[in-house]
Protein backbone atom coordinates (compact mmCIF):
# COMPACT_ATOMS: atom_id res chain seq x y z
CA UNK A 1 0.00 0.00 0.00
CA UNK A 2 1.06 3.54 -1.15
CA UNK A 3 2.23 5.73 2.21
CA UNK A 4 0.49 9.28 2.07
CA UNK A 5 3.44 11.53 2.97
CA UNK A 6 1.90 13.58 5.13
CA UNK A 7 3.05 12.99 8.12
CA UNK A 8 7.01 12.77 7.28
CA UNK A 9 6.52 16.20 5.52
CA UNK A 10 5.32 17.37 8.94
CA UNK A 11 8.91 17.15 10.17
CA UNK A 12 9.98 20.20 7.86
CA UNK A 13 11.03 23.39 10.07
CA UNK A 14 11.66 26.59 7.76
CA UNK A 15 13.16 29.65 9.31
CA UNK A 16 11.99 32.43 8.24
CA UNK A 17 14.59 34.97 10.33
CA UNK A 18 17.51 32.58 8.01
CA UNK A 19 20.06 33.91 5.79
CA UNK A 20 19.08 31.40 3.38
CA UNK A 21 15.85 32.24 0.82
CA UNK A 22 12.51 30.24 2.20
CA UNK A 23 12.05 28.83 -1.10
CA UNK A 24 15.83 27.16 -0.82
CA UNK A 25 14.91 25.78 2.61
CA UNK A 26 11.90 23.95 1.56
CA UNK A 27 13.45 22.30 -2.08
CA UNK A 28 16.50 20.83 0.48
CA UNK A 29 14.81 19.89 3.50
CA UNK A 30 12.48 17.97 0.51
CA UNK A 31 15.33 16.45 -1.30
CA UNK A 32 16.90 15.41 1.89
CA UNK A 33 13.88 13.58 2.81
CA UNK A 34 14.08 12.26 -0.98
CA UNK A 35 17.69 11.09 -0.79
CA UNK A 36 17.76 9.83 2.83
CA UNK A 37 15.40 7.51 1.98
CA UNK A 38 12.07 8.83 4.78
CA UNK A 39 9.58 9.38 1.45
CA UNK A 40 10.31 6.37 -0.42
CA UNK A 41 9.15 5.46 -4.37
CA UNK A 42 5.10 5.70 -4.58
CA UNK A 43 4.64 8.09 -1.53
CA UNK A 44 1.97 10.78 -2.19
CA UNK A 45 2.13 14.31 -1.31
CA UNK A 46 -0.47 16.17 -0.32
CA UNK A 47 -1.61 19.13 -1.90
CA UNK A 48 0.35 22.33 -2.48
CA UNK A 49 -1.82 24.25 -0.62
CA UNK A 50 -2.27 21.84 2.20
CA UNK A 51 1.41 21.52 2.41
CA UNK A 52 1.77 25.25 2.34
CA UNK A 53 -0.63 25.16 5.21
CA UNK A 54 0.77 22.93 7.23
CA UNK A 55 4.59 24.26 7.40
CA UNK A 56 2.89 27.94 7.43
CA UNK A 57 4.69 29.53 3.83
CA UNK A 58 2.80 30.60 0.71
CA UNK A 59 1.61 27.87 -1.56
CA UNK A 60 4.08 29.55 -4.29
CA UNK A 61 7.00 28.39 -2.26
CA UNK A 62 5.61 24.85 -1.90
CA UNK A 63 4.85 25.16 -6.22
CA UNK A 64 8.55 26.21 -7.11
CA UNK A 65 9.65 24.02 -4.42
CA UNK A 66 8.13 20.79 -6.26
CA UNK A 67 8.79 21.58 -9.60
CA UNK A 68 12.12 21.73 -9.24
CA UNK A 69 11.97 18.17 -8.24
CA UNK A 70 10.24 17.10 -10.82
CA UNK A 71 12.44 18.38 -13.29
CA UNK A 72 15.10 16.53 -11.23
CA UNK A 73 13.08 13.49 -11.59
CA UNK A 74 12.54 12.80 -7.66
CA UNK A 75 8.74 13.51 -8.02
CA UNK A 76 6.32 13.11 -10.31
CA UNK A 77 2.85 14.98 -11.35
CA UNK A 78 0.19 12.38 -12.15
CA UNK A 79 -2.93 13.64 -13.99
CA UNK A 80 -5.60 13.21 -12.19
CA UNK A 81 -4.32 11.67 -8.72
CA UNK A 82 -1.60 14.54 -7.21
CA UNK A 83 2.29 14.36 -6.74
CA UNK A 84 4.28 11.17 -6.17
CA UNK A 85 7.65 10.24 -4.97
CA UNK A 86 9.03 8.92 -8.55
CA UNK A 87 9.92 4.83 -8.98
CA UNK A 88 12.78 6.83 -10.48
CA UNK A 89 14.81 7.33 -6.88
CA UNK A 90 14.99 3.17 -6.61
CA UNK A 91 18.14 3.69 -8.55
CA UNK A 92 19.06 6.97 -7.19
CA UNK A 93 19.06 4.98 -3.19
CA UNK A 94 20.78 1.65 -4.41
CA UNK A 95 24.10 1.98 -2.37
CA UNK A 96 27.29 2.58 -4.71
CA UNK A 97 30.12 0.80 -3.82
CA UNK A 98 33.14 2.67 -2.49
CA UNK A 99 36.00 2.65 -4.63
CA UNK A 100 39.73 1.06 -3.86
CA UNK A 101 42.16 3.10 -2.76
CA UNK A 102 44.14 1.71 -5.08
CA UNK A 103 41.65 3.02 -8.08
CA UNK A 104 42.90 5.89 -10.14
CA UNK A 105 39.86 8.32 -9.44
CA UNK A 106 40.30 12.09 -9.14
CA UNK A 107 37.88 13.54 -6.38
CA UNK A 108 35.20 15.96 -7.67
CA UNK A 109 36.32 19.23 -7.60
CA UNK A 110 34.51 21.27 -5.19
CA UNK A 111 31.73 23.85 -6.83
CA UNK A 112 32.92 27.72 -5.77
CA UNK A 113 31.29 29.31 -3.44
CA UNK A 114 28.97 31.68 -6.80
CA UNK A 115 27.52 28.25 -7.84
CA UNK A 116 26.53 27.04 -4.59
CA UNK A 117 24.49 30.17 -3.66
CA UNK A 118 23.34 30.31 -7.58
CA UNK A 119 22.31 26.84 -8.38
CA UNK A 120 19.40 26.27 -5.83
CA UNK A 121 18.01 29.75 -6.29
CA UNK A 122 17.59 28.78 -10.31
CA UNK A 123 14.33 29.18 -11.39
CA UNK A 124 13.25 25.79 -13.35
CA UNK A 125 12.32 26.82 -17.03
CA UNK A 126 9.37 25.03 -19.22
CA UNK A 127 10.89 22.17 -20.95
CA UNK A 128 9.19 23.41 -24.65
CA UNK A 129 8.22 20.61 -27.51
CA UNK A 130 10.52 20.39 -29.88
CA UNK A 131 7.21 20.78 -32.47
CA UNK A 132 4.26 23.77 -32.41
CA UNK A 133 1.38 22.84 -30.35
CA UNK A 134 -1.15 24.65 -28.45
CA UNK A 135 0.01 26.52 -26.06
CA UNK A 136 3.84 26.72 -25.97
CA UNK A 137 5.53 30.04 -25.40
CA UNK A 138 8.33 31.99 -26.92
CA UNK A 139 7.95 29.69 -29.91
CA UNK A 140 7.54 31.35 -33.32
CA UNK A 141 5.01 30.44 -36.25
CA UNK A 142 7.42 28.25 -37.68
CA UNK A 143 5.07 26.46 -40.10
CA UNK A 144 4.72 30.51 -41.26
CA UNK A 145 8.84 30.64 -41.98
CA UNK A 146 10.06 31.42 -45.62
CA UNK A 147 12.07 27.93 -45.15
CA UNK A 148 12.95 27.46 -48.82
CA UNK A 149 14.09 31.19 -49.45
CA UNK A 150 16.59 30.50 -46.17
CA UNK A 151 17.57 27.37 -47.63
CA UNK A 152 18.55 29.38 -51.22
CA UNK A 153 20.19 31.77 -49.21
CA UNK A 154 22.42 29.08 -46.99
CA UNK A 155 23.37 27.44 -50.75
CA UNK A 156 23.94 30.60 -51.87
CA UNK A 157 26.88 31.61 -49.35
CA UNK A 158 28.55 28.41 -49.63
CA UNK A 159 28.85 27.57 -53.59
CA UNK A 160 31.74 30.18 -53.92
CA UNK A 161 35.09 30.62 -52.22
CA UNK A 162 34.10 32.44 -48.35
CA UNK A 163 37.32 33.10 -46.76
CA UNK A 164 35.47 35.80 -44.86
CA UNK A 165 33.14 33.39 -43.27
CA UNK A 166 34.95 30.21 -42.97
CA UNK A 167 37.71 31.32 -40.52
CA UNK A 168 37.72 32.60 -37.26
CA UNK A 169 35.09 35.50 -37.03
CA UNK A 170 35.26 39.42 -35.77
CA UNK A 171 35.31 39.50 -31.85
CA UNK A 172 32.36 42.12 -31.92
CA UNK A 173 30.33 40.23 -34.57
CA UNK A 174 30.26 40.35 -38.44
CA UNK A 175 30.65 43.75 -39.68
CA UNK A 176 27.44 43.84 -42.19
CA UNK A 177 25.26 41.91 -39.55
CA UNK A 178 26.15 45.00 -37.18
CA UNK A 179 25.63 47.38 -39.66
CA UNK A 180 21.88 46.06 -40.93
CA UNK A 181 20.91 45.55 -37.11
CA UNK A 182 21.90 49.44 -36.72
CA UNK A 183 19.85 50.27 -40.06
CA UNK A 184 17.09 48.08 -38.80
CA UNK A 185 16.85 49.72 -35.38
CA UNK A 186 16.50 53.53 -36.44
CA UNK A 187 14.19 52.34 -38.95
CA UNK A 188 11.87 50.04 -36.95
CA UNK A 189 12.38 50.77 -33.37
CA UNK A 190 13.50 54.65 -33.35
CA UNK A 191 16.71 54.04 -32.05
CA UNK A 192 19.56 56.15 -33.80
CA UNK A 193 22.66 54.49 -32.73
CA UNK A 194 25.91 53.10 -34.40
CA UNK A 195 27.19 49.65 -35.96
CA UNK A 196 30.21 50.04 -33.52
CA UNK A 197 27.66 50.06 -30.85
CA UNK A 198 26.19 46.98 -31.94
CA UNK A 199 28.29 43.47 -30.07
CA UNK A 200 26.60 40.07 -31.58
CA UNK A 201 26.07 37.46 -29.04
CA UNK A 202 25.00 33.68 -28.67
CA UNK A 203 21.48 34.51 -27.78
CA UNK A 204 19.62 36.99 -25.55
CA UNK A 205 20.54 35.14 -22.13
CA UNK A 206 24.38 35.30 -23.01
CA UNK A 207 23.85 39.27 -23.16
CA UNK A 208 22.62 39.33 -20.19
CA UNK A 209 25.15 37.25 -18.07
CA UNK A 210 27.50 39.61 -19.67
CA UNK A 211 26.49 42.86 -19.14
CA UNK A 212 25.92 41.41 -15.26
CA UNK A 213 29.33 40.42 -15.24
CA UNK A 214 30.80 43.87 -16.40
CA UNK A 215 28.32 46.26 -14.49
CA UNK A 216 26.95 44.11 -11.50
CA UNK A 217 29.44 43.00 -7.98
CA UNK A 218 28.09 39.91 -5.95
CA UNK A 219 25.35 40.68 -3.67
CA UNK A 220 24.32 44.20 -5.08
CA UNK A 221 21.04 44.87 -6.15
CA UNK A 222 18.91 44.37 -9.53
CA UNK A 223 15.34 45.45 -9.56
CA UNK A 224 13.60 42.75 -11.56
CA UNK A 225 9.55 42.83 -12.60
CA UNK A 226 7.86 40.73 -10.85
CA UNK A 227 6.45 38.35 -12.14
CA UNK A 228 9.42 38.54 -14.83
CA UNK A 229 11.17 36.72 -17.08
CA UNK A 230 12.99 33.50 -16.21
CA UNK A 231 16.06 33.08 -17.91
CA UNK A 232 17.40 36.64 -17.67
CA UNK A 233 16.97 36.18 -13.80
CA UNK A 234 19.16 32.95 -13.76
CA UNK A 235 21.50 34.59 -15.91
CA UNK A 236 21.52 37.66 -13.23
CA UNK A 237 21.56 34.78 -10.41
CA UNK A 238 24.52 33.05 -11.79
CA UNK A 239 26.89 36.17 -11.66
CA UNK A 240 25.96 36.62 -7.94
CA UNK A 241 23.53 39.79 -8.25
CA UNK A 242 20.63 40.49 -5.72
CA UNK A 243 17.40 40.00 -7.89
CA UNK A 244 15.14 42.49 -6.05
CA UNK A 245 11.27 41.60 -6.93
CA UNK A 246 9.44 44.70 -8.00
CA UNK A 247 5.10 44.98 -8.47
CA UNK A 248 4.23 45.11 -11.93
CA UNK A 249 0.68 46.44 -12.85
CA UNK A 250 -0.96 47.38 -16.16
CA UNK A 251 1.49 50.74 -16.30
CA UNK A 252 4.67 48.24 -15.79
CA UNK A 253 7.10 48.40 -13.59
CA UNK A 254 6.49 50.41 -10.58
CA UNK A 255 8.89 52.52 -9.85
CA UNK A 256 7.86 53.87 -6.94
CA UNK A 257 8.20 49.67 -4.85
CA UNK A 258 11.24 49.45 -6.53
CA UNK A 259 12.84 52.83 -4.50
CA UNK A 260 11.01 51.45 -1.71
CA UNK A 261 12.76 48.14 -1.77
CA UNK A 262 16.17 49.18 -2.95
CA UNK A 263 16.87 52.78 -3.75
CA UNK A 264 20.86 52.16 -4.22
CA UNK A 265 20.29 49.60 -6.66
CA UNK A 266 22.82 48.97 -9.60
CA UNK A 267 20.66 47.83 -12.28
CA UNK A 268 17.44 47.39 -13.63
CA UNK A 269 15.87 44.93 -16.16
CA UNK A 270 12.40 45.56 -17.98
CA UNK A 271 10.25 44.67 -20.66
CA UNK A 272 8.78 47.67 -21.43
CA UNK A 273 7.26 47.07 -25.24
CA UNK A 274 5.34 43.97 -23.84
CA UNK A 275 5.84 42.95 -20.48
CA UNK A 276 7.20 38.88 -20.26
CA UNK A 277 4.88 37.40 -18.75
CA UNK A 278 1.86 39.77 -18.57
CA UNK A 279 1.65 41.85 -22.06
CA UNK A 280 1.57 45.33 -20.48
CA UNK A 281 3.13 48.15 -22.32
CA UNK A 282 5.11 50.49 -20.00
CA UNK A 283 3.33 53.98 -19.25
CA UNK A 284 5.35 56.90 -20.85
CA UNK A 285 5.24 58.27 -17.05
CA UNK A 286 6.89 55.36 -15.81
CA UNK A 287 9.55 55.33 -17.95
CA UNK A 288 10.68 58.71 -16.88
CA UNK A 289 10.12 58.07 -13.41
CA UNK A 290 12.52 54.79 -14.00
CA UNK A 291 14.74 56.61 -16.08
CA UNK A 292 15.08 59.72 -13.40
CA UNK A 293 15.31 56.82 -10.46
CA UNK A 294 18.72 55.30 -12.85
CA UNK A 295 20.26 58.42 -13.01
CA UNK A 296 20.41 59.50 -9.14
CA UNK A 297 21.30 55.81 -8.08
CA UNK A 298 23.93 55.98 -11.19
CA UNK A 299 22.16 52.82 -12.00
CA UNK A 300 22.09 50.86 -15.72
CA UNK A 301 18.77 49.56 -17.00
CA UNK A 302 18.84 47.02 -19.59
CA UNK A 303 15.67 47.03 -22.12
CA UNK A 304 14.70 43.28 -23.35
CA UNK A 305 12.82 44.11 -26.37
CA UNK A 306 12.04 40.25 -26.96
CA UNK A 307 9.04 40.69 -29.63
CA UNK A 308 8.75 44.40 -30.18
CA UNK A 309 8.23 43.68 -33.80
CA UNK A 310 5.19 42.13 -33.71
CA UNK A 311 2.29 44.94 -32.60
CA UNK A 312 -1.10 44.60 -33.99
CA UNK A 313 -2.07 48.31 -33.89
CA UNK A 314 -0.78 51.31 -35.88
CA UNK A 315 2.14 51.84 -34.55
CA UNK A 316 4.52 49.38 -32.26
CA UNK A 317 5.65 50.11 -28.49
CA UNK A 318 7.88 52.73 -27.82
CA UNK A 319 11.87 51.73 -26.64
CA UNK A 320 13.25 52.66 -24.03
CA UNK A 321 16.23 53.26 -25.56
CA UNK A 322 14.47 55.17 -27.94
CA UNK A 323 14.25 57.91 -25.73
CA UNK A 324 17.25 57.11 -23.33
CA UNK A 325 18.99 61.37 -22.89
CA UNK A 326 21.26 60.22 -20.22
CA UNK A 327 23.04 57.16 -22.13
CA UNK A 328 21.33 55.15 -19.59
CA UNK A 329 19.69 51.97 -21.19
CA UNK A 330 21.28 48.53 -22.75
CA UNK A 331 19.05 47.32 -24.81
CA UNK A 332 19.01 43.43 -26.13
CA UNK A 333 17.84 42.08 -28.98
CA UNK A 334 16.77 38.70 -30.34
CA UNK A 335 16.34 36.65 -33.53
CA UNK A 336 14.87 33.50 -31.48
CA UNK A 337 11.25 35.00 -31.85
CA UNK A 338 11.64 37.43 -35.02
CA UNK A 339 13.37 34.32 -36.95
CA UNK A 340 13.62 31.31 -35.33
CA UNK A 341 15.54 30.05 -32.13
CA UNK A 342 17.78 27.35 -33.42
CA UNK A 343 19.89 30.06 -34.94
CA UNK A 344 21.45 30.85 -30.81
CA UNK A 345 21.62 34.90 -32.57
CA UNK A 346 21.33 38.14 -30.07
CA UNK A 347 22.88 41.18 -29.56
CA UNK A 348 23.27 44.09 -27.50
CA UNK A 349 23.63 47.93 -27.92
CA UNK A 350 25.62 49.81 -25.89
CA UNK A 351 25.74 53.65 -24.64
CA UNK A 352 28.51 54.82 -26.36
CA UNK A 353 30.15 55.19 -22.51
CA UNK A 354 30.75 51.63 -22.27
CA UNK A 355 31.58 50.78 -25.77
CA UNK A 356 35.05 50.77 -25.41
CA UNK A 357 34.16 48.51 -22.13
CA UNK A 358 32.55 46.12 -24.13
CA UNK A 359 35.22 46.34 -26.75
CA UNK A 360 37.88 44.86 -24.44
CA UNK A 361 35.55 42.36 -23.05
CA UNK A 362 34.50 41.34 -26.64
CA UNK A 363 38.43 40.93 -27.48
CA UNK A 364 39.24 38.56 -24.88
CA UNK A 365 36.75 35.78 -25.83
CA UNK A 366 35.38 33.92 -29.40
CA UNK A 367 31.71 34.70 -29.88
CA UNK A 368 29.63 31.04 -29.98
CA UNK A 369 28.01 32.63 -33.29
CA UNK A 370 28.72 30.82 -36.58
CA UNK A 371 30.44 33.64 -39.34
CA UNK A 372 28.22 32.05 -41.75
CA UNK A 373 24.80 32.48 -39.90
CA UNK A 374 25.49 35.87 -39.35
CA UNK A 375 26.36 36.31 -42.61
CA UNK A 376 22.97 35.42 -43.63
CA UNK A 377 20.59 37.20 -41.57
CA UNK A 378 22.61 39.80 -42.50
CA UNK A 379 21.81 39.34 -46.61
CA UNK A 380 18.42 37.85 -45.42
CA UNK A 381 17.73 41.95 -43.76
CA UNK A 382 19.99 43.81 -46.90
CA UNK A 383 17.91 42.18 -49.22
CA UNK A 384 14.84 43.41 -47.14
CA UNK A 385 13.70 39.63 -46.67
CA UNK A 386 13.37 40.53 -43.17
CA UNK A 387 10.98 43.42 -43.46
CA UNK A 388 8.57 41.02 -45.30
CA UNK A 389 8.82 38.40 -43.17
CA UNK A 390 7.81 40.65 -39.61
CA UNK A 391 5.44 42.17 -41.90
CA UNK A 392 3.75 39.03 -43.11
CA UNK A 393 4.00 37.62 -39.22
CA UNK A 394 2.57 40.50 -37.50
CA UNK A 395 -0.79 39.28 -39.84
CA UNK A 396 0.04 35.31 -38.93
CA UNK A 397 0.32 36.41 -35.23
CA UNK A 398 -3.03 38.94 -35.14
CA UNK A 399 -4.99 36.09 -37.04
CA UNK A 400 -3.81 34.08 -34.10
CA UNK A 401 -4.41 36.23 -31.32
CA UNK A 402 -7.83 36.72 -32.27
CA UNK A 403 -8.56 33.29 -32.77
CA UNK A 404 -7.41 32.64 -29.41
CA UNK A 405 -9.17 35.55 -27.62
CA UNK A 406 -12.19 34.73 -29.76
CA UNK A 407 -12.77 30.98 -28.58
CA UNK A 408 -11.08 31.59 -24.75
CA UNK A 409 -14.93 34.24 -24.36
CA UNK A 410 -16.02 30.73 -23.56
CA UNK A 411 -13.89 30.03 -20.64
CA UNK A 412 -15.22 33.60 -18.96
CA UNK A 413 -15.40 33.51 -15.39
CA UNK A 414 -13.02 30.70 -15.17
CA UNK A 415 -10.21 31.69 -17.40
CA UNK A 416 -10.38 35.48 -18.12
CA UNK A 417 -7.92 36.47 -20.98
CA UNK A 418 -6.27 39.37 -20.57
CA UNK A 419 -5.77 41.68 -23.83
CA UNK A 420 -2.13 42.02 -25.57
CA UNK A 421 -1.40 44.76 -27.71
CA UNK A 422 2.05 42.85 -29.51
CA UNK A 423 3.97 39.60 -29.25
CA UNK A 424 2.47 36.11 -29.54
CA UNK A 425 1.58 34.80 -25.59
CA UNK A 426 -1.51 36.20 -23.54
CA UNK A 427 -2.08 35.56 -19.69
CA UNK A 428 -5.36 34.10 -18.63
CA UNK A 429 -6.25 34.49 -15.36
CA UNK A 430 -7.69 31.77 -13.38
CA UNK A 431 -10.57 31.99 -10.86
CA UNK A 432 -10.00 31.37 -7.32
CA UNK A 433 -11.43 28.27 -7.18
CA UNK A 434 -8.94 26.41 -9.64
CA UNK A 435 -6.09 24.78 -8.74
CA UNK A 436 -3.56 25.76 -11.91
CA UNK A 437 -1.17 23.17 -10.99
CA UNK A 438 -3.60 20.60 -11.92
CA UNK A 439 -4.90 22.20 -14.82
CA UNK A 440 -1.10 21.88 -16.39
CA UNK A 441 -1.54 18.31 -15.57
CA UNK A 442 -4.36 17.72 -17.34
CA UNK A 443 -3.53 19.61 -20.26
CA UNK A 444 -0.30 18.17 -20.78
CA UNK A 445 -1.68 14.92 -20.54
CA UNK A 446 -3.95 16.10 -23.73
CA UNK A 447 -1.25 17.49 -25.58
CA UNK A 448 -1.34 20.64 -24.41
CA UNK A 449 1.20 22.86 -23.06
CA UNK A 450 0.36 25.29 -20.42
CA UNK A 451 2.22 27.40 -17.60
CA UNK A 452 1.35 28.99 -14.48
CA UNK A 453 1.69 32.10 -13.59
CA UNK A 454 3.45 31.68 -10.49
CA UNK A 455 6.55 29.83 -12.45
CA UNK A 456 7.50 33.52 -13.42
CA UNK A 457 7.22 35.18 -10.17
CA UNK A 458 10.17 35.52 -7.62
CA UNK A 459 8.15 36.54 -4.84
CA UNK A 460 4.29 36.29 -3.73
CA UNK A 461 2.14 37.85 -6.76
CA UNK A 462 -1.55 38.19 -6.21
CA UNK A 463 -2.99 37.12 -9.67
CA UNK A 464 -2.93 33.26 -10.52
CA UNK A 465 -3.29 32.09 -14.25
CA UNK A 466 -1.97 30.63 -16.89
CA UNK A 467 0.80 32.11 -19.20
CA UNK A 468 -0.89 30.71 -23.35
CA UNK A 469 1.62 31.29 -26.32
CA UNK A 470 -0.13 31.36 -29.49
CA UNK A 471 2.66 31.89 -31.94
CA UNK A 472 3.28 28.41 -32.66
CA UNK A 473 -0.27 26.81 -33.28
CA UNK A 474 -2.23 27.63 -36.13
CA UNK A 475 -6.31 28.59 -35.68
CA UNK A 476 -7.52 24.59 -35.64
CA UNK A 477 -5.05 23.71 -32.64
CA UNK A 478 -5.77 26.71 -30.83
CA UNK A 479 -9.71 26.31 -30.60
CA UNK A 480 -8.97 22.81 -29.82
CA UNK A 481 -6.60 23.63 -27.27
CA UNK A 482 -9.20 25.79 -25.98
CA UNK A 483 -11.58 23.16 -25.67
CA UNK A 484 -9.29 21.12 -24.23
CA UNK A 485 -9.14 23.71 -21.44
CA UNK A 486 -12.42 23.68 -20.96
CA UNK A 487 -12.74 20.12 -20.72
CA UNK A 488 -10.28 19.37 -17.87
CA UNK A 489 -11.69 22.48 -15.73
CA UNK A 490 -14.20 20.39 -13.92
CA UNK A 491 -11.80 18.37 -12.35
CA UNK A 492 -9.38 21.19 -11.51
CA UNK A 493 -12.01 22.88 -9.07
CA UNK A 494 -10.60 23.20 -5.38
CA UNK A 495 -12.86 21.40 -2.87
Amino acid sequence: MKRHAGAVLSSIKIDKHADKKISIQLYMALRDLLLTGALTPGDRLPATRTLAQEIRVSRTTVIDAIDRLISEGLLEARVGAGTFVSDALHARLEPRPKPSSNDNIKAIPRLSHASKHAIPDFKVRTRLPHKSQAFVTALPALDAFPMAQWAKLSARHWRKDRDDIAGYGEPFGFTPLREAIARQLNASRGIKCAPEQIFITNGAQRAFSLIGGMLVNPGEPIWFENPGAIGARNAFVAIGAQPIPVDVDTEGLCVEDGLKKAPHFRLAFVTPSHQQPLGNVMSLSRRLALMKAASEADAMIVEDDYDGEFYYGDQPPPTLKSIDTHDRVIYVGTFSKSLFPALRLGFLLAPEGLVESFERIFLTWLSGVPTVTQAMVAEFMDEGMFATHIRTMRQVYKERHDTLMGAASSLAGDIDLQPTSSGFHAVGLTNANLDEQQIVSETAARGITTAPLSRYSLADIQQRGLVLGFGSANPDDIRKGIQALKDVLPKCRLA
